[in-house]
């Protein structure tokens, strides 16, 4: 059974990840949905272990590139050069050839890097001199950003925000969890992972995904939901409409609506129902809604707008 996969998955992680089992779960259904994930925190949190042990239990090819201000876009994609011994062109293909990209301190790259991954992050292609290449799938880039350092960082562009199904704020571990990481890593023991599942399985569990039942009024209030973000006076939302400068654009009901499938999926279920929707909606609506400088200078934060939405509209 393919959930059972799944439950082997986390139960491999658990040996190196302790706690964390939002982030978990956001890579997984970003590995099911071919959904970008962005992971927010302060240094030290497992972010980078998380997806490096997740691409060794998932037989991946997964590479690493620390994002600097000094970054070239052909750092990341490649680039043409010139072969002394054969006098030609020749294409040298950029870490973006890979199933995982981790996008170590994504905010510390300057634009021009940012825009070199927007075609590849939508099309799933790269355009290198004159020549386009398919990458092959899956692909996902996990991004990382530190919340708190703030120089020689840059904000990242509102298009590439949005082509992240997901924003995981990752929090500190609970103290007994602090406890727990602390005796794992100093005790020297050397962990052994197994190789859970390989791209075909993965696919399997890819077309078990799309075919979760979802009820169509859970579909309109989804949508209810991302339009109450654009006009939240058609929903008697007139407190928190001078907040909001712009709401989320529609990818992100295309991402809720692949989303929640893949949480039904992760829960046990053949079904969505509103708590799969209720799971997964901060996490791709937190990025894509714009605040008002009203907002901003309340210190009014995006998590507390959604929450006021979802405790209005109504659950059908």
């Amino acid at each position: 059974m393919l959930q059972n996969k799944v439950l082997s998955v986390k139960e491999e992680l658990s040996k190196v990840i302790v706690g964390q089992s939002e982030m978990v779960d956001a890579l997984l259904i970003g590995l099911f949905t071919n959904g970008h994930i962005l992971l927010e925190g302060v240094p030290g949190l497992a972010k980078t272990t998380t997806v490096k042990t997740l691409a060794d239990i998932i037989s991946l090819n997964f590479k690493r590139v620390q994002f600097t201000p000094d970054l070239l876009p052909s750092d990341i994609i490649g680039a043409q050069i010139y072969d002394m011994k054969t006098s030609e062109f020749k294409i040298k293909k950029g870490p973006i050839f890979t199933n995982l990209l981790l996008a170590d301190e994504i905010n510390r790259a300057p634009a021009k890097v940012q825009s070199a991954l927007l075609e590849v992050m939508q099309e799933r292609q790269v355009t290198i001199a004159e020549d386009s290449f398919k990458i092959d799938s899956p692909f996902l880039v996990l991004a990382t950003q530190n919340p708190i350092e703030q120089e020689g960082a840059y904000t990242l562009p509102e298009a590439q925000l949005d082509r992240f199904m997901f924003k995981i704020v990752v929090g500190y571990n609970t103290k007994q969890e602090e406890f727990e990481i602390a005796k794992k890593v100093t005790s020297g023991e050397n962990i052994e992972l197994n190789k859970i599942l390989d791209k075909e399985t993965l696919e399997e569990i890819k077309k078990e995904v799309s075919n979760i039942h979802i009820d169509e009024e859970l579909e309109k209030y989804i949508v209810d939901i991302v339009c109450a973000t654009r006009e939240p006076k058609d929903y008697g939302l007139e407190d928190i409409a001078d907040y909001i400068q712009f709401g989320a654009s529609p990818r992100a009901t295309i991402d809720m609506f692949k989303a929640v499938k893949a949480m039904a999926f992760l829960r046990g279920n053949d079904f969505v129902s509103p708590i799969d929707i209720a799971l997964v909606v901060k996490n791709i609506l937190r990025h894509r809604i714009i605040l008002s400088y009203e907002a901003e200078a309340m210190q009014i934060s995006t998590d507390e707008l959604i929450q006021k939405i979802m405790e209005k509209i109504q659950i059908p």
